[in-house]
């Protein structure tokens, strides 16, 4: 995939071909929102606690210019924490974009409390 700079890793889980197939999948939209996007890191987790009903949980952190995007979703099926973790991803990217949108529009009038002088043309 061209420019798309995706790390995948996962603990307690073998990732196959499917599952970084799916994550390579779902980053695409995520890099298509904004250029500026450096990297996109994957962390896969199987939590083996066994009174906890959410065993998948999936981390996703965007390094771009600026701060970065951190999300954490935990559910019973590890394909699902995959489309929240990106579904977050999302919203938060077009916020953050909807956000610079706006900052940018908005311009501020200047005052100037004292009476300038009109100069004759020539």
């Amino acid at each position: 995939m061209p420019n798309l700079d995706v790390i995948i890793s996962g603990r307690h889980i073998d990732l196959t071909d499917s599952l970084k197939h799916i994550v390579h999948e779902k980053a695409e939209k995520l890099f298509n929102h904004d250029d500026h996007i450096i990297r996109f890191r994957v962390e896969l987790e199987y939590n083996q606690n066994v009174t906890n009903l959410k065993e998948f949980i999936a981390k996703g952190h965007i390094e771009m210019r600026g701060p970065g995007l951190n999300v954490t979703a935990e559910t019973e099926d590890l394909y699902k924490s995959i489309d929240e973790m990106v579904n977050k991803l999302d919203r938060m990217l077009r916020r953050k974009h909807r956000l610079n949108k706006v900052k940018r529009k908005d311009t501020h009038n200047v005052e100037i409390p004292a009476d300038i002088p009109k100069v004759a043309s020539a």
